[in-house]
């Protein structure tokens, strides 16, 4: 079976402060049904440099997978519930994936 629709599919990468923000996000995002999927990877350590200092900081990666059509949505999501004053938000657009899983993602974009 072809399933040639992986251009409106993205993946969706932004780091929180902490458990409890990144499951807030999470939650919001798949209650809306603006992402099918969330995965909060923890414990990562993020060095950066911000205001002309090296900073680091220990973080929690959400892997966000959403239909394309979401992304204004989920950005203004992140803007208006994510406590840094620029928060990573960085979409990276899903060239080919597993048809069924594919399927899957805009099952759940279709039910907006």
């Amino acid at each position: 079976m072809v399933y040639n629709m992986a251009a409106n599919h993205q993946i969706i990468f932004c780091t929180c402060p902490d458990k409890g923000t990144a499951e807030k996000i999470a939650r919001l995002l798949v209650a809306g049904n603006k992402a099918a999927c969330v995965n909060i990877l923890p414990g990562i350590t993020s060095i950066y440099s911000w205001q002309e200092q090296i900073e680091s900081a220990e973080e929690h990666l959400l892997l966000i997978k959403a239909h394309k059509d979401h992304y204004q949505a989920i950005e203004t999501i992140l803007r208006e519930h994510h406590p840094y004053e620029l928060p990573e938000i960085i979409a990276v657009a899903i060239e080919r994936g597993l048809p069924e899983y594919l399927h899957w993602i805009d099952s759940c974009h279709s039910l907006k």
